[in-house]
Protein backbone atom coordinates (compact mmCIF):
# COMPACT_ATOMS: atom_id res chain seq x y z
CA UNK A 1 0.00 0.00 0.00
CA UNK A 2 1.47 3.19 -1.01
CA UNK A 3 0.62 5.76 2.10
CA UNK A 4 0.72 9.21 1.56
CA UNK A 5 -0.37 8.48 -2.34
CA UNK A 6 -3.31 6.58 -2.85
CA UNK A 7 -7.18 6.57 -3.16
CA UNK A 8 -9.30 4.71 -1.32
CA UNK A 9 -12.54 3.77 -2.12
CA UNK A 10 -15.56 5.63 0.09
CA UNK A 11 -17.48 3.04 2.36
CA UNK A 12 -20.26 4.85 3.50
CA UNK A 13 -21.80 8.84 3.73
CA UNK A 14 -24.89 10.41 5.07
CA UNK A 15 -27.91 9.50 3.84
CA UNK A 16 -30.00 12.57 1.57
CA UNK A 17 -32.46 12.48 4.27
CA UNK A 18 -30.30 13.65 6.74
CA UNK A 19 -28.28 16.41 4.36
CA UNK A 20 -31.75 18.35 4.09
CA UNK A 21 -33.08 17.91 7.72
CA UNK A 22 -30.00 20.05 8.96
CA UNK A 23 -30.55 22.19 5.77
CA UNK A 24 -32.20 24.39 7.91
CA UNK A 25 -30.15 24.09 11.69
CA UNK A 26 -27.77 26.99 12.29
CA UNK A 27 -24.26 25.62 12.69
CA UNK A 28 -24.44 27.58 16.12
CA UNK A 29 -26.79 25.38 17.40
CA UNK A 30 -25.19 22.30 15.87
CA UNK A 31 -22.14 23.59 17.85
CA UNK A 32 -23.84 24.25 20.83
CA UNK A 33 -25.16 20.69 20.82
CA UNK A 34 -22.01 19.09 20.28
CA UNK A 35 -20.71 21.22 23.67
CA UNK A 36 -19.10 24.02 21.29
CA UNK A 37 -16.42 21.19 21.46
CA UNK A 38 -15.87 20.98 17.58
CA UNK A 39 -14.81 23.49 15.01
CA UNK A 40 -13.28 23.82 11.60
CA UNK A 41 -11.10 26.68 12.52
CA UNK A 42 -12.02 30.39 12.46
CA UNK A 43 -9.79 30.78 9.40
CA UNK A 44 -11.77 29.11 7.10
CA UNK A 45 -14.25 31.44 6.15
CA UNK A 46 -17.20 31.76 3.35
CA UNK A 47 -15.88 32.75 0.13
CA UNK A 48 -18.97 32.55 -1.75
CA UNK A 49 -21.84 35.48 -1.71
CA UNK A 50 -24.45 33.11 0.30
CA UNK A 51 -25.87 29.81 0.83
CA UNK A 52 -25.42 27.09 3.56
CA UNK A 53 -23.25 24.05 2.45
CA UNK A 54 -24.20 20.71 3.55
CA UNK A 55 -23.67 17.13 2.26
CA UNK A 56 -21.50 14.32 2.72
CA UNK A 57 -17.67 14.61 2.87
CA UNK A 58 -15.10 13.54 0.12
CA UNK A 59 -12.17 14.08 1.52
CA UNK A 60 -8.50 14.92 0.64
CA UNK A 61 -5.38 15.35 2.14
CA UNK A 62 -3.01 17.32 0.01
CA UNK A 63 0.35 18.34 -0.52
CA UNK A 64 0.36 22.40 0.27
CA UNK A 65 0.36 24.08 -2.81
CA UNK A 66 -0.62 20.67 -5.17
CA UNK A 67 -4.06 20.00 -6.40
CA UNK A 68 -3.49 17.02 -8.71
CA UNK A 69 -5.79 14.31 -6.08
CA UNK A 70 -7.99 17.73 -5.41
CA UNK A 71 -8.56 17.02 -9.41
CA UNK A 72 -8.78 13.30 -9.25
CA UNK A 73 -11.38 13.65 -6.00
CA UNK A 74 -13.88 16.06 -8.74
CA UNK A 75 -13.51 13.73 -10.82
CA UNK A 76 -15.06 11.11 -8.97
CA UNK A 77 -17.04 13.23 -6.89
CA UNK A 78 -21.11 12.21 -6.78
CA UNK A 79 -23.64 14.66 -6.99
CA UNK A 80 -24.16 16.37 -3.65
CA UNK A 81 -21.10 15.39 -2.24
CA UNK A 82 -18.79 18.38 -0.26
CA UNK A 83 -15.14 17.88 -1.32
CA UNK A 84 -13.02 18.92 1.74
CA UNK A 85 -9.20 19.47 1.51
CA UNK A 86 -6.77 19.35 3.78
CA UNK A 87 -3.53 21.20 2.69
CA UNK A 88 -1.57 21.92 5.46
CA UNK A 89 -3.28 25.48 6.15
CA UNK A 90 -0.79 26.57 3.58
CA UNK A 91 -1.55 30.17 1.45
CA UNK A 92 1.07 30.44 -0.95
CA UNK A 93 -0.91 28.63 -3.75
CA UNK A 94 -4.19 28.78 -4.53
CA UNK A 95 -5.43 25.13 -4.83
CA UNK A 96 -8.79 25.79 -6.90
CA UNK A 97 -10.42 28.74 -9.05
CA UNK A 98 -13.12 29.62 -11.29
CA UNK A 99 -12.45 26.86 -13.91
CA UNK A 100 -12.71 24.23 -11.32
CA UNK A 101 -15.66 25.47 -9.56
CA UNK A 102 -18.14 25.74 -12.89
CA UNK A 103 -16.91 22.14 -13.28
CA UNK A 104 -17.98 20.96 -9.57
CA UNK A 105 -21.29 22.87 -10.48
CA UNK A 106 -21.71 20.69 -13.94
CA UNK A 107 -20.87 17.89 -11.76
CA UNK A 108 -23.52 18.88 -8.96
CA UNK A 109 -21.19 18.74 -6.36
CA UNK A 110 -22.29 20.25 -2.98
CA UNK A 111 -19.64 22.32 -2.31
CA UNK A 112 -15.36 22.71 -1.75
CA UNK A 113 -13.72 23.34 1.69
CA UNK A 114 -10.12 24.49 1.22
CA UNK A 115 -8.22 24.67 4.28
CA UNK A 116 -5.64 26.54 1.87
CA UNK A 117 -5.56 29.68 -0.44
CA UNK A 118 -8.45 29.85 -3.63
CA UNK A 119 -7.98 32.52 -6.31
CA UNK A 120 -10.45 34.28 -8.56
CA UNK A 121 -12.25 35.29 -5.66
CA UNK A 122 -14.67 37.95 -7.60
CA UNK A 123 -15.99 34.93 -9.43
CA UNK A 124 -16.70 32.84 -6.57
CA UNK A 125 -17.72 36.16 -4.44
CA UNK A 126 -19.98 36.94 -6.37
CA UNK A 127 -22.13 33.05 -6.65
CA UNK A 128 -24.17 30.96 -4.32
CA UNK A 129 -21.78 27.63 -4.70
CA UNK A 130 -20.35 27.18 -1.35
CA UNK A 131 -16.69 27.49 -0.95
CA UNK A 132 -14.95 28.06 2.03
CA UNK A 133 -11.01 28.45 2.33
CA UNK A 134 -8.27 29.80 4.80
CA UNK A 135 -6.94 32.54 2.01
CA UNK A 136 -7.00 33.85 -1.23
CA UNK A 137 -4.22 34.17 -3.66
CA UNK A 138 -3.26 34.69 -7.18
CA UNK A 139 -0.87 31.80 -7.13
CA UNK A 140 -1.39 28.58 -8.96
CA UNK A 141 -1.23 25.19 -7.85
CA UNK A 142 1.37 22.55 -8.91
CA UNK A 143 0.04 19.56 -10.07
CA UNK A 144 2.22 16.75 -8.87
CA UNK A 145 1.27 14.73 -5.68
CA UNK A 146 0.85 12.69 -3.71
CA UNK A 147 -1.75 12.85 -1.85
CA UNK A 148 -4.86 10.79 -0.39
CA UNK A 149 -8.87 10.32 -1.31
CA UNK A 150 -11.28 9.08 0.87
CA UNK A 151 -8.86 8.62 4.27
CA UNK A 152 -9.60 10.80 7.64
CA UNK A 153 -8.27 14.24 7.87
CA UNK A 154 -8.60 17.01 10.31
CA UNK A 155 -9.20 20.82 10.13
CA UNK A 156 -7.59 22.71 13.14
CA UNK A 157 -7.98 19.31 14.96
CA UNK A 158 -11.24 18.65 14.38
CA UNK A 159 -11.80 15.64 12.33
CA UNK A 160 -13.45 14.38 9.38
CA UNK A 161 -14.03 10.90 8.28
CA UNK A 162 -15.10 10.06 4.29
CA UNK A 163 -18.63 10.25 4.52
CA UNK A 164 -19.48 12.20 7.64
CA UNK A 165 -21.66 15.07 7.50
CA UNK A 166 -19.79 18.68 7.02
CA UNK A 167 -22.37 21.55 7.21
CA UNK A 168 -21.24 25.55 6.94
CA UNK A 169 -22.65 28.62 7.31
CA UNK A 170 -22.04 32.20 7.45
CA UNK A 171 -20.76 30.98 10.92
CA UNK A 172 -17.82 28.73 9.83
CA UNK A 173 -17.43 25.22 8.94
CA UNK A 174 -18.45 21.84 11.49
CA UNK A 175 -18.70 18.11 10.75
CA UNK A 176 -21.03 15.66 12.20
CA UNK A 177 -19.45 11.83 12.53
CA UNK A 178 -21.44 9.81 10.21
CA UNK A 179 -22.90 7.52 13.65
CA UNK A 180 -24.11 10.59 15.51
CA UNK A 181 -26.43 12.64 12.87
CA UNK A 182 -29.63 11.81 14.13
CA UNK A 183 -28.58 12.52 17.90
CA UNK A 184 -27.13 15.90 16.97
CA UNK A 185 -29.85 16.55 14.99
CA UNK A 186 -32.36 15.98 17.54
CA UNK A 187 -30.41 17.92 19.59
CA UNK A 188 -29.92 20.99 17.51
CA UNK A 189 -33.29 21.04 16.42
CA UNK A 190 -34.84 21.35 19.53
CA UNK A 191 -31.85 24.12 20.40
CA UNK A 192 -33.21 26.25 17.95
CA UNK A 193 -36.71 25.70 18.19
CA UNK A 194 -36.16 26.70 21.77
CA UNK A 195 -33.78 29.73 20.63
CA UNK A 196 -36.87 31.48 17.83
CA UNK A 197 -39.44 30.92 20.89
CA UNK A 198 -36.77 32.91 22.93
CA UNK A 199 -36.71 35.74 20.00
CA UNK A 200 -40.82 35.81 20.12
CA UNK A 201 -40.75 36.52 24.00
CA UNK A 202 -38.02 39.44 23.23
CA UNK A 203 -40.46 40.92 20.82
CA UNK A 204 -43.03 41.02 23.12
CA UNK A 205 -40.77 42.30 25.97
CA UNK A 206 -41.69 38.69 27.80
CA UNK A 207 -38.35 36.95 27.97
CA UNK A 208 -37.44 35.82 31.74
CA UNK A 209 -33.39 37.67 32.51
CA UNK A 210 -33.84 36.32 36.15
CA UNK A 211 -31.22 33.63 35.51
CA UNK A 212 -28.63 36.26 35.26
CA UNK A 213 -28.64 37.46 38.52
CA UNK A 214 -29.16 33.80 40.20
CA UNK A 215 -26.63 33.15 38.35
CA UNK A 216 -23.88 36.09 39.66
CA UNK A 217 -25.13 35.24 42.80
CA UNK A 218 -24.37 31.46 42.90
CA UNK A 219 -21.07 32.31 41.98
CA UNK A 220 -20.05 34.46 44.72
CA UNK A 221 -20.42 37.89 42.99
CA UNK A 222 -20.37 40.77 45.90
CA UNK A 223 -22.71 43.97 45.09
CA UNK A 224 -21.32 46.43 46.26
Amino acid sequence: MSIGFRVLKQQRKVAAEWVERYRSVPVANISDSMHRMTAGGASLQPMHRTGVLVGPALTVKARPGDNLMLHHALDIAEPGDVIVVDAGGDLSNALIGEMMVAYAIKKGVAGIVINGAIRDAASIGAGDFPVFAAGITHRGPYKDGPGEVNVPIALAGMVIEPGDLVIGDEDGLLCVPFEQVGEVYDRAYAKHAAEQKQLEQIALGENDRSWVLKSLVQKGCEFI
